[in-house]
Order: C-alpha cells, then sequence, then structure tokens
C-alpha cells in the first residue's frame, strides 16, 4: 500500500467513517462530518549529493456542523501536524490542519 492510500486508512479510522475525501471534485457531494485532504508540495532534504527524507504536506479539512469534532485533537496528535486555521462556510466548521506525511 502506497503512502497516500496509508493517510486515507488512517484518516478513515480517526474519523470513525469513510466520509474522506482526496482531491474531490466540485461536484462531488460530501457526507459530514467529513476529512477532506489534499497535496499541497513534496519537501527533500539532502546532504552528500543524496536525497534522505521525502515528505509531502498535506492540507487536511475537517469539516462538521460541530464546532469541535475529536478528529481534529486526534490529527493533531500525529508527527508533523500543526493546526493553520478555522473558518465557516456554509454553517459548516472548517479547521485547517497541516500534515507532513
Amino acid at each position: 500500500m502506497d503512502k497516500r492510500q496509508t493517510l486515507q486508512s488512517e484518516l478513515e479510522a480517526i474519523l470513525g467513517s469513510r466520509n474522506v475525501y482526496y482531491q474531490p471534485p466540485a461536484n462531488l457531494k460530501m457526507q459530514y462530518p467529513a476529512i477532506r485532504y489534499k497535496k499541497q508540495k513534496i519537501i527533500s532534504k539532502k546532504a552528500d549529493n543524496k536525497k534522505y527524507l521525502k515528505k509531502t504536506l498535506y492540507e487536511v479539512i475537517v469539516i462538521d456542523q460541530m464546532p469541535d469534532n475529536p478528529a481534529i485533537d486526534k490529527i493533531l496528535e500525529m508527527p508533523y501536524s500543526e493546526y493553520d486555521r478555522w473558518y465557516s462556510s456554509d454553517g459548516l466548521n472548517h479547521d485547517v490542519i497541516s500534515l507532513y506525511y
């Protein structure tokens, strides 16, 4: 299983449902609560003319009517995660987390 599929499985386990969407198209009707995530960039570290580390930065958004979904804290327990911001749209809370995976 590749790393992105592993992340998908981990996010589904954290949310407790399959409402986890990777770069969904705009016309997709999502079910809530949900997690939507997308690739932001890939970083790599080099030494001695070789790459020794490669991490992908994902923007992970927890979307729910509840302002304090427990999935937020669970994602923030993952290594290399950081809370970015909150916003509201269409009556739903959006908590944005940056996650290197």
